[in-house]
């Protein structure tokens, strides 16, 4: 397995400015460098490649779902809007060369009512209907969609990993995969470890390692040695990414109530996180 950083550890949005990250990554003890993809039209693509392979890293793309990109509106314009920002995150991936666009790519996040049974139905059918549009896009690409569940405080559709794995199913596209993120599993899975069983070695394809209050990761309670058996159990090769946010960037911090810092600096915060994810995984 391969230990990643999403970019939302010191920035958002992460920019063709910020690339003087990379070098630093690299430094710490990563393998990949995650992209938080807030804005793909400030981001120079083939530079950012150029400079990730000139230090030896690999790219993964994180998708970043405002409340206008969501595919599973009632509004049929903010329907497209996510849509299309899905079809540029593939098209973006690709340039990149990362074979993952991950995320909650059925809903904008926040999005979270009470709703009639007939309005879940018809949201989650939009939803369907969309990935199945998109699933040819991933699939002449080479890149495959992770569907995230979030947490109830941040999503009403998907929740659950058996969730995330029916909308998978009927989409009926290998392209789609699922995207486990520890902090939300924390909250919502019964056993986090099983969870990873669930999904399995055919549809895990990308793993948040988050502590419980995603802080660095080691320093909390999360069941560190379980979730690492599960993976070796089904055989998980693919990226292992830790994922936080820096209460610097003001709208990213609201958007995941980052209220306070979660460890003394960013750069503790993943470094302390590579090297525990190093010792337990490898």
């Amino acid at each position: 397995m391969k230990i990643g950083v999403n970019t939302w550890v010191w920035t958002s949005p992460f920019s063709t400015k910020d690339f003087n990250l990379i070098p630093k990554i690299r430094q710490m003890g990563f393998d990949i460098l995650e992209v938080a993809l807030d804005d793909p039209a400030i981001i120079d693509a083939k530079e950012l490649k150029r400079i990730a392979d000139d230090n030896g890293l690999e790219i993964t793309v994180c998708g970043a779902f405002g409340p206008t990109r969501d595919i599973s509106n009632e509004d049929p314009a903010l329907r497209r809007i996510g849509v299309d920002y899905i079809r540029d995150g593939i098209r973006f991936a690709e340039t990149v060369g990362s074979h993952l666009f991950s995320g909650p790519v059925y809903s904008s996040v926040g999005k979270t009512r009470m709703i009639a049974d007939e309005q879940k139905k018809r949201e989650r059918d939009w939803c369907i209907d969309n990935l199945r549009a998109l699933a040819k896009v991933a699939g002449d690409a080479g890149v495959r969609v992770g569907v995230e569940p979030l947490n109830r405080f941040e999503s009403d559709m998907v929740n659950l990993v058996d969730q995330a794995i029916a909308i998978v199913r009927d989409v009926g596209s290998p392209a789609y995969g699922i995207h486990i993120d520890t902090f939300h599993a924390n909250i919502e899975e019964k056993s986090i470890p099983d969870a990873i069983r669930l999904a399995g070695k055919e549809l895990l394809c990308h793993v948040h390692a988050c502590e419980n209050d995603r802080g660095i990761p080691g320093t909390g309670h999360q069941d560190w040695n379980g979730i690492r058996d599960a993976l070796h159990e089904i055989g998980y090769n693919g990226p292992v990414v830790i994922e936080s946010f820096t209460p610097c960037a003001v709208e990213i911090a609201k958007a995941a109530s980052i209220w306070r810092p979660l460890a003394p600096s960013q750069d503790e915060l993943a470094v302390g996180g590579a090297h525990f994810l190093r010792s337990l995984l490898n």
